[in-house]
């Protein structure tokens, strides 16, 4: 059965989108109780009105980098079963990943690419259901991401070695660097490839693992 009724909170710090994804949510049965320009206020009248679907843009007040996405986590960390879209100019990965990571009724849609009302809305249902809508463009490319990503040219150097069955002293030597240097480059990699804890033998073999799926992945 479709949502309707939906009180929604909006972050949205243009104001003419604001004012205009405001009337338009309150024609299709979504009333905003709330219309924010920045993150603070955002967190704060969630708050105050406990609504049933946050809406916000990702860049916003009062650092004008992620903080709306910032905020959006940390709503859905307080309040896990709270649905929250997030609205973004741009193919930001790591922002869908991070909300992704809250679990469902979730969505990331790209502004230029809702173009269609009835689409825009039957996305807002199905997250207010507990569903997750996440625009194809950006399924795309998790899908195409490259894991080591985050690393840096010598902790990718690090890693290959490792791959290669090199211990932290024999890489030290390869490297020329002390090691406790490599140790601190092994922690960083394990840190950064997010590998759930476990005896550190157990992770160096997942960060393998990791290194030699990428090392496939079509470039």
């Amino acid at each position: 059965m479709p949502v309707s009724g939906v009180s929604v909170v909006l972050a949205e710090d243009g104001v003419l989108l604001r004012e205009g994804l405001s009337g338009l949510l309150d024609r299709f049965g979504f009333p905003v109780v709330a219309a924010v320009g920045d993150a603070v206020a955002l967190v704060e009248a969630v708050g105050a009105h406990r609504p049933g679907l946050v809406i916000t843009d990702i860049r916003m007040p009062p650092d004008n980098t992620d903080d709306g996405l910032r905020a959006a986590v940390a709503l859905r960390r307080a309040r896990p079963a709270l649905p929250v879209v997030v609205l973004s100019q741009y193919v930001q990965v790591e922002y869908a990943s991070a909300l992704l990571d809250t679990g469902g009724g979730v969505g990331y849609l790209l502004k230029d690419r809702v173009v269609d009302v009835a689409d825009f809305v039957a996305s807002l249902r199905t997250v207010a259901e507990g569903g997750t809508v996440i625009d194809p463009e950006v399924v795309r490319r998790l899908l195409s991401r490259d894991p080591l990503s985050a690393l840096s040219t010598r902790e990718r150097e690090v890693l290959g070695l490792i791959a290669e069955g090199q211990s932290n002293s024999a890489i030290a030597a390869r490297l020329f660097v002390s090691e406790a240097a490599v140790g601190k480059h092994v922690g960083n990699i394990l840190t950064k490839l997010d590998l759930p804890p476990a005896e550190d033998t157990n992770r160096r073999v997942l960060a393998v693992l990791t290194y030699l799926r990428s090392e496939g992945m079509p470039k």
